[in-house]
């Protein structure tokens, strides 16, 4: 009698535990938008999105060091890093000819600027509809 509780209760921690996991990849559900750096400059000028949750891949090609990414809601100052949506941020710098990608980030409507200050870049406009 003992085995099959101990059975039971091993079976119904795992059928819970899977549960919790099927349910937290569910509410972390997010677009990957890729962005390509060269030398001085994004490929992308301009983005276009839907209000949701996205991760931002960037990818440094050829560019010869580090960059990275910064988005910051429009108007207000992209120097004081303050001001930046940090869930945006690159996990670490993306050394010459990789790729790295933000943590989930949140965007409601409105418009955003986006760029690298280590490469350095222009401010490109992302607009969310």
């Amino acid at each position: 009698m003992k085995k099959i509780i101990t059975l039971l209760v091993i079976a119904l921690t795992f059928t819970l535990t899977g549960n919790a996991q099927d349910s937290m990849k569910m509410k972390t559900k997010a677009t990957t938008v890729s962005l390509e750096q060269t030398t001085g400059e994004f490929t992308q000028k301009s983005l276009k999105l839907k209000e949701g949750d996205y991760i931002f891949e960037i990818a440094n090609k050829n560019v010869g060091h580090q960059v990275g990414f910064v988005l910051v809601p429009k108007g207000k100052d992209a120097s004081k890093p303050e001001n930046h949506i940090s869930t945006a941020y690159v996990t670490k710098a993306v050394e010459n000819n990789t790729k790295e990608t933000s943590k989930v980030t949140s965007l409601t409507k409105g418009e955003y600027i986006y760029f690298c200050p280590l490469n350095p870049t222009p401010q490109y406009t992302l607009t969310v509809e």
